[in-house]
């Protein structure tokens, strides 16, 4: 079983058919959609503002995702969405950013806050 931790009354949520691997840990406020997978040494880390992963995504190994709160220089935080069928590479960051449908984030790749990456496109 996947590490799943509530954080200041937020709770993950799950949709049907969800894979998280035992080494996986998803914390706070985050939703992921159906038939999504999450992979080994993946940390979802939403206690400070949300995550919101679409349907049929695919989070690989060792990748981090997190988001900014809200504080002088990012005024009202910097959420983290992705969303359907992306597939996020291996050791890749995904900090407060927007992740259209169809993306291709590639291995290692680092997106940070308030970037917009639009749907179907292959970042290398």
């Amino acid at each position: 079983m996947a590490d799943i931790r509530s954080f200041r009354d937020h709770h993950p949520r799950f949709g049907s058919s969800v894979y998280l691997d035992p080494r996986a840990c998803i914390i706070g406020d985050v939703s992921i959609g159906r038939s999504s997978s999450v992979w080994p040494n993946v940390v979802v880390r939403g206690d400070v503002n949300r995550i919101r992963i679409g349907s049929e995504s695919n989070i690989q190994d060792n990748s981090v995702l997190h988001n900014s709160h809200d504080s002088d220089y990012m005024p009202g935080g910097t959420p983290l969405i992705i969303g359907d069928r992306v597939t996020v590479g291996h050791s890749v960051i995904l900090h407060g950013c927007e992740v259209g449908d169809l993306c291709l984030i590639g291995l290692g790749a680092i997106v940070m806050d308030r970037a917009v990456i639009e749907p179907e496109v292959i970042l290398v």
